[in-house]
């Protein structure tokens, strides 16, 4: 646990009074999450922020001359991630530390933790942070590309089946599937130490060579060195510039002579339905897309920032609603 996620849940548990309110509100403008200035719509002149009796404890307010004497007043949540939502600051502090660092993640824990009563409340606050998750994602994307491999790196490819699974094979299945789906997976391995991995996860409509060795050649540079099973989709891989090593699964999960296995994906496939499935993030399309997203912004960039996932949420959270 990094200083930054030790001090904020310092802040958010315990009693909560009004003093405490303002220290979680001059906290959350420090990280711009909160507006630290606001101006008033009608006679554009600074707005201040003040108590009130209820809510938030605190709002903002004009009290121009041009209004006549009458208060324009506005809530301290305006244009922020918290805007049109009833939970209060403390409840959406906790909610957010908990997604930042993956604990007790289902709606039951939750609803059982107090966070919210409400499935609806919790399914929304949900899929804000995983819109912030995927804004940050496609912008790093744009600015410095998603590749694996080269001189360091071997990149370990398969396909997994993750659609809804019915209890004993019986009932309908999910709404949302049209079709079978799978999920082409791409991790990059360290060569040195062979524990630095990351992933790059894409549904495919077909595990057929159209749809897997575009996303090859997009993602994976060329040279570099890739593990896969015997998948004849695979079979045109050394002759579009790769090195590609096979293993023969009918026979051995490790190649004898060239020590070459897929164990580091097989592995990381465990952890990603666990994650899917225990959230029900495989109800439809849609949804498994944006909870692979949220993995892979995880691994890339969440893990890497100076103070951990947490603190990489707050900042996305707040590039993502500064303009508005």
């Amino acid at each position: 646990m990094t200083d930054l996620a030790r001090k904020f849940r310092i802040l958010i548990e315990g009693r909560r009074s009004t003093k405490k309110h303002l220290k979680l509100i001059k906290w959350l403008q420090k990280k711009q999450i909160l507006k630290q200035k606001m101006k008033c719509k009608t006679c554009r002149g600074k707005m201040k922020m003040t108590k009130k009796s209820c809510g938030d404890y605190y709002e903002w307010m004009c009290r121009g001359g041009f209004h006549h004497r009458n208060r324009v007043k506005q809530s301290i949540r305006h244009k922020s991630i918290f805007s049109q939502s009833k939970l209060s600051l403390f409840d959406w502090s906790r909610f957010i530390y908990r997604f930042s660092q993956g604990l007790r993640l289902r709606q039951i824990d939750m609803m059982m933790d107090e966070i919210s009563r409400s499935p609806t409340s919790l399914s929304k606050m949900a899929k804000k942070l995983r819109e912030v998750c995927i804004w940050a994602l496609n912008r790093r994307r744009r600015r410095k590309g998603q590749r694996l491999g080269g001189r360091h790196e071997y990149v370990v490819i398969d396909e997994s089946h993750f659609r809804h699974k019915r209890k004993y094979g019986r009932g309908r299945a999910a709404g949302g599937w049209k079709r079978k789906k799978w999920v082409f997976g791409m991790l990059g391995v360290k060569k040195s130490d062979g524990k630095s991995q990351r992933p790059i996860l894409r549904l495919v409509d077909r595990r057929t060579r159209q749809e897997l060795v575009p996303l090859l050649c997009r993602h994976v540079k060329m040279g570099s060195y890739i593990i896969s099973d015997e998948w004849r989709s695979y079979r045109v891989l050394n002759d579009l510039g790769f090195r590609h090593l096979t293993v023969n699964h009918s026979m051995w999960y490790m190649d004898p002579i060239t020590g070459n296995h897929t164990q580091h994906i097989e592995r990381a496939w465990r952890t990603v339905k666990e994650q899917v499935w225990r959230q029900r993030g495989n109800r439809t399309e849609e949804l498994l897309s944006d909870h692979l997203n949220v993995i892979e912004w995880h691994e890339w960039i969440a893990k890497k920032y100076h103070s951990g996932p947490l603190g990489r949420i707050l900042h996305d959270i707040a590039e993502m609603y500064k303009h508005l």
